[in-house]
């Protein structure tokens, strides 16, 4: 679950958890129906930014202890904690308390108490946002393999894109309460269904305008600006009524080349990034218009202040509502 802050992410994890009531609708487990069990029998895994740790136990108690709320034996308790510390590969550290570890090892802790009852779902509310750059990455791929390998359905809140599209099987994108669009990764970013979506998700070019023609699943868009372009018909009206052209950066051609989409374009700024160039260009007025140059001998012709030929295909364009 994917959207700015505010947008309703957690309130439904809450709901899922059963620490929300829903006001309408059903909430339904494994094809039961869960709107009316307590929290502490849904048997629901969560795991928090904050680990929600009990600092006075240690790790291997920490585990223990919705074990033994479920009544479980010792010996049970026992081998289900040593399992799911190795899970995490925590299995030496069951005897330290948590302000003798990190941050990341502490999450690892509350990954493994999540999981340590065989839950048939685990909800996480954005359980990385504490954590360095670089741990943070090493743990969505940890989690991502966990989930994997155990088979356990994971629901999982954040307002990172990078994360939601690194570790996720489906993503549901929120604003002011409402999913915008469920769709695998890869369908988000390439195939947004409303202007909200493709802001949101990855970087991308914008174009106002006016549709002057339509034909099929094309239309023809007069810019605001000035200029014409071509784009697949997905979220817009009719002749006459505004949209707004989506663009993703790298399906962005700079050059001359015979194209659906071609026209002149200022460079205002370069940015060197290593394996690419970032250009930033002014086209038809938006002065924040992004292309991603493979970092190799044909960038050296840009220079700041000159003009050069963009170009893109229709197919990569797409008509979406106006923001």
């Amino acid at each position: 679950m994917l959207g700015p802050s505010g947008s309703g992410k957690t309130t439904c994890l809450m709901m899922l958890a059963g620490f929300e009531t829903a006001t309408r609708g059903e909430i339904r487990l494994d094809g039961a129906e869960i709107n009316n069990i307590p929290p502490h029998k849904r048997g629901i895994g969560m795991v928090f930014q904050n680990y929600a740790l009990f600092p006075h136990m240690t790790f291997g108690e920490n585990l223990a202890f919705p074990l033994e709320v479920r009544g479980m034996s010792k010996a049970e308790r026992d081998a289900k904690v040593l399992r799911a510390l190795d899970m995490v590969q925590m299995g030496e550290f069951g005897a330290r308390r948590p302000a003798q570890l990190s941050g990341g090892q502490q999450q690892r802790v509350a990954l493994a108490r999540a999981l340590v009852f065989d839950p048939s779902l685990v909800l996480m509310d954005e359980p990385l946002g504490a954590l360095d750059k670089q741990l943070r990455e090493h743990m969505q791929y940890e989690i991502k393999h966990l989930h994997e390998s155990l088979g356990i359905t994971v629901v999982y809140v954040t307002h990172d894109q990078s994360e939601a599209l690194t570790m996720s099987d489906r993503v549901a994108v929120f604003n002011d309460g409402e999913i915008q669009q469920l769709a695998p990764p890869a369908e988000l970013y390439e195939c947004p269904d409303n202007s909200f979506v493709a802001q949101f998700i990855g970087e991308n070019n914008k174009l106002s305008g006016t549709v002057s023609e339509r034909s099929g699943d094309e239309v023809s868009v007069k810019l605001e600006h000035g200029g014409q372009c071509k784009a697949l018909a997905v979220n817009c009206g009719g002749v006459g009524e505004e949209t707004l052209i989506s663009i993703r950066p790298e399906r962005v051609a700079i050059g001359e080349s015979v194209s659906d989409n071609s026209t002149e374009a200022l460079v205002k700024e370069l940015i060197y990034l290593g394996d690419h160039i970032r250009c930033r260009l002014d086209v038809h007025g938006n002065d924040q218009f992004i292309v991603k140059v493979s970092n190799s001998a044909g960038h050296k012709h840009l220079v700041v202040g000159e003009k050069t030929q963009i170009n893109w295909a229709a197919q990569d364009a797409r008509a979406l509502n106006p923001l």
